[in-house]
């Protein structure tokens, strides 16, 4: 957070203060976790699901928080502001996002923001859109994937006056008027909007009602605004009618703005494109890995046209290490090699990870696959697609968590029809965690390849670190299959 005294703090918040604090003060940090905090930060106390940060405030005072924004009612029942300062809110997380809409509105025009969304990819997106901006405009990105009603203010509050654009993935799209609220929030100059999948359909009920809840950043834009759409997913490409902005689409055919034809995988070394822009045609290489990452490349060559650089400031910006986020290599037992896409699973993203599998030549193709979560009256139906497309591509496909033992079903089923079980199949339970690291610390050899993914939930990261170390200068790179 940029400097701030504590009085314009105070303000900015709608609190009272409560206890000795000096008002010309300056606050440089506001953190809600207590473990984080550091001397002469603020820390502030969000009630979540399953904890209330108003009972970590002892912690935060003896972490050397200078003082903390705490609910009125707790500060009521609780406060001791003889024994440490409290900024008094009605609600924390509203008088957050107060504060973050008065830093956000004091920069006016001088701060160009750049808000992604979408069902699948927008952290990835993010990342790369925000590595090609770099090459002309000093470029913040919020970190990890802090894109709620409470992440998106605290990153805003990062953005350092001295930079000019803020790439900000913005809600995950759980209800009704989140983007609403964030883009308002936010005021974004920009929105990219990646795709519309029956993702989180337990809570949203239909993929329509999703479509409607991303399409809210894209409505929020002024008539300077730029609607960047993937113009491949019809449902994104629906929601230029709901905006008075410039509309930019990109993807894999003429009828895009931006698009992109010949693609090459050059398996883990990346993908060869022919990128057509403005009536121009240029022959690209990005080191991006994955079925995903022509998008992925399209949506940053078309924010930042849109937003006036030329492709020679584009292009240097994909040297950045930070653009692969997502898909770690790293070394497995016994020379075999990991690659670790375990942040998330949903159909899509799962079928591109076993499209980038599929392109990579190995003795042996592993596929470990956990539950794809939230996925409504389709749970059966697409764990059966993605076990049809592991036969075609995995010589092992293991299975983790009760969900994904409907892939096991199908792969087993269909290699059957095939005439026999040119696929191997193992299932594990969530409850056999171990067993599963023991079995992939034996199984795996020389010159296997192993994917993971599966839902969040699963955990499957503590998985990956059981079985692999990382490996700078690794050589064996494997080659894409002719």
């Amino acid at each position: 957070m940029n400097p701030m005294t504590v009085k314009a703090l105070v303000a900015g918040l709608g609190a009272d203060l409560r206890g000795e604090l000096l008002p010309d003060r300056r606050v440089t940090t506001i953190e809600r976790d207590s473990r984080s905090v550091s001397d002469g930060d603020v820390f502030i106390a969000i009630r979540g699901e399953q904890f209330d940060g108003h009972a970590f405030v002892d912690a935060a005072r003896e972490q050397g928080a200078v003082a903390a924004i705490v609910a009125r009612d707790w500060a009521d029942a609780n406060g001791r502001p003889d024994r440490f300062p409290l900024l008094v809110v009605d609600d924390t997380i509203t008088a957050l996002q107060r504060l973050a809409r008065t830093v956000r509105l004091a920069r006016g025009d001088g701060l160009t923001v750049v808000g992604i969304t979408g069902s699948v990819g927008k952290t990835s997106t993010k990342e790369v859109v925000a590595a090609v901006l770099s090459g002309r405009f000093r470029t913040y990105r919020s970190p990890g994937n802090l894109n709620n009603e409470i992440g998106l203010p605290l990153s805003l509050l990062e953005v350092d006056r001295r930079e000019q654009v803020a790439v900000l993935e913005m809600g995950g799209a759980y209800a009704h008027g989140e983007l609403t609220l964030l883009a308002d929030i936010a005021r974004p100059r920009v929105a990219v909007v990646t795709n519309v999948y029956p993702v989180h359909l337990e809570r949203m009920g239909t993929i329509e009602a999703i479509a409607q809840t991303k399409a809210e950043l894209v409505r929020a834009l002024g008539q300077d605004g730029i609607a960047v759409l993937n113009g491949d997913d019809p449902r994104v490409r629906a929601m230029a009618s709901e905006t008075s902005a410039r509309v930019i689409t990109y993807g894999l055919g003429p009828e895009n703005d931006v698009w992109a034809d010949g693609v090459e995988s050059d398996g883990l070394k990346g993908i060869r494109f022919r990128l057509h822009l403005d009536g121009d045609r240029y022959q690209i290489k990005v080191p991006l890995i994955g079925g995903h990452a022509v998008q992925l490349a399209l949506a940053a060559f078309a924010v930042g046209h849109g937003l006036g650089l030329h492709i020679s400031e584009m292009l240097p910006g994909f040297d950045n290490q930070d653009v692969q986020v997502r898909l770690l290599i790293m070394a497995g037992p016994n020379g075999s090699q990991v690659i670790d896409d375990t942040y998330n699973a949903s159909p899509p993203s799962v079928l591109s990870a076993l499209g980038l599998l599929s392109e990579l030549r190995a003795t042996r193709t592993i596929a470990v696959l956990g539950d794809m979560r939230e996925l409504g009256e389709l749970t059966e139906e697409e764990h059966r697609v993605v076990g049809r497309r592991a036969v075609e591509v995995a010589d092992l496909v293991v299975t983790f968590g009760d969900l994904a033992r409907i892939i096991a079903e199908e792969v087993t089923s269909v290699a059957m029809t095939q005439g026999g079980p040119r696929t191997a199949v193992r299932s594990f339970a969530e409850s056999e965690r171990q067993a599963l690291v023991t079995f992939l610390q034996t199984e795996l050899g020389e010159g296997d390849i192993v994917l993971l993914k599966g839902s969040r939930g699963l955990m499957m990261e503590t998985i990956v670190s059981a079985i692999t170390h990382p490996t700078p200068g690794n050589d064996r790179d494997p080659e894409p299959r002719p």
